[in-house]
């Protein structure tokens, strides 16, 4: 029996001596195989990490805003203010612009950190979403215009520029999106001044009084909304540019209480509906006319010969907003010396005429920039009848650059030249009067609108 046990011990302790190793192999190959399954398996790698808690998700998404230089000295100057977006045009022939938030921004609110007013490349921007804002960061509520210009804001026909696609943007909205704040910068640098002028006619045209964020708190300042143009006009056809012209002309008017069923037809007070209307707007010291009697005294006697003809003469530096406002309302013809009170062309009825004097030297030296008000003549509606530049003066004792030298005097007069100049832009303006009285189509003025159209 002993015998019989030993036996069978001996064989099962062989079996098990057998079987060992393709046991261990096949532990090996499976240990083997779940490391590899693990190693390429992200599913089995995560499955065993915590889920992120809804906090350390937003901390997460604050830390993803990347704060960039508001000006990419690498892009042109259209395009180096927020420089990683692409500004869009809607209509066509709009004025390209960035919204925030918008699809093109994932939803995200436009931050900037513009502590510096004078380099652009040291103001920073960074888009956050709103429940996840750079720390330190403050949220503006409301919408905030945000203006860059390669020019300046306190200049009236510069600020003018700037302001036109905001009050086009503001009258597609159905002027119902009114800016509770404006930030103003000039190539990137922060500006905080807006010339009076121009204030009062934004103003005007969005129901909202200026307020100019100032970037003085600490930390970025985050948009609740957000609309950024950065080229002016750039882009914007000449036919958008006119709706806005009537735009802000139809509101400054009714800004200024200025009665648009008086002037039906362009009568004005319920007279002659034909009468012509000549405004002298003079300037005081640079580009001052000389002999500012003698001028006037050349306009008043072509107008005598002119039936319903009247001169009104005004210094612009004396005048209001809405003094400015009405007397160009009721104005057929301007003559003015080249300078910003020649955006005062804005008010008057579409059609009337300009007249525009410079001193010795624009002509030779100044380039295309002289030119701006016909252009402004152009996308307002106006009719810009020439210009008259001071042909003789004596010479600038050592300084030979006569632009330099003669950019600001005074003007002179040619009682001839004038008189005939006169003669015939004030017998064309009355006919197109004459003709828009009687409801002849043909080169009439465009009757004002009762209502400023919101759309």
């Amino acid at each position: 029996m002993a015998k019989i046990a030993a036996k069978t011990n001996h064989v099962i302790a062989k079996t098990l001596f057998c079987l060992l190793p393709p046991l261990l192999l096949a532990v090996v190959f499976y240990l083997h195989f779940q490391t590899q399954l693990s190693m390429f398996s992200p599913t089995c790698r995560c499955a065993s990490l915590p889920a992120a808690a809804p906090g350390a998700v937003v901390d997460r998404l604050r830390a993803s805003a990347t704060f960039l230089p508001l000006k990419d000295t690498r892009q042109g100057a259209e395009t180096w203010f927020i420089s990683t977006l692409n500004a869009t045009a809607e209509p066509e022939g709009e004025a390209r612009n960035l919204v925030f938030p918008s699809p093109a921004s994932a939803g995200r609110l436009l931050c900037l950190a513009a502590p510096s007013r004078h380099d652009g490349a040291k103001n920073a921007y960074a888009l956050a979403w709103r429940d996840a804002l750079p720390r330190g960061s403050a949220l503006l509520p409301g919408l905030a215009f945000v203006s860059e210009t390669a020019y300046d804001h306190t200049n009236i026909w510069h600020g003018l520029t700037s302001l036109v696609p905001f009050a086009s943007w503001h009258a597609r909205s159905g002027c119902r999106a009114r800016p509770a704040r404006w930030a103003l910068f000039h190539h990137g640098e922060v500006r905080t001044e807006m010339s009076g002028w121009l204030a009062t006619l934004a103003e005007a045209a969005t129901g909202a009084a200026v307020a100019i964020e100032t970037f003085d708190a600490p930390g970025p300042a985050c948009f609740e909304e957000a609309v950024v143009f950065r080229a002016n006009v750039a882009g914007m056809n000449k036919e958008r540019m006119l709706r806005a012209a009537d735009f802000m002309r139809c509101k400054a008017r009714a800004y200024c209480g200025v009665d648009a069923s008086s002037k039906a037809g362009g009568g004005g007070g319920g007279g002659d509906a034909s009468a012509l209307r000549v405004t002298l707007l003079f300037r005081t010291s640079a580009r001052a006319f000389k002999d500012e009697a003698a001028v006037t005294r050349v306009f008043e006697e072509e107008c005598r010969r002119v039936p319903g003809c009247a001169v009104a003469a005004a210094h612009a530096n004396n005048l209001t907003f809405c003094d400015q406002v009405r007397l160009l309302s009721s104005t057929d013809v301007l003559i003015s010396a080249h300078g910003a009170q020649m955006t005062n062309m804005l008010f008057m009825d579409r059609n009337s005429s300009v007249m525009e004097f410079y001193p010795l030297g624009w002509k030779q030296r100044a380039g295309g920039g002289q030119y701006v008000f016909r252009w402004m003549a152009d996308w307002t509606g106006m009719r810009h009848e020439g210009s008259w530049w001071e042909p003789v003066g004596e010479p600038c004792p050592g300084n030979p650059d006569i632009l330099d030298c003669w950019k600001d005097r005074q003007i002179g007069h040619n009682e001839t030249y004038f008189a005939e100049w006169a003669a015939r832009v004030f017998a064309a303006a009355r006919e197109r009067k004459r003709g828009n009285a009687v409801g002849d189509p043909a080169g009439r003025r465009s009757p004002e609108a009762t209502v400023c159209r919101c759309s």
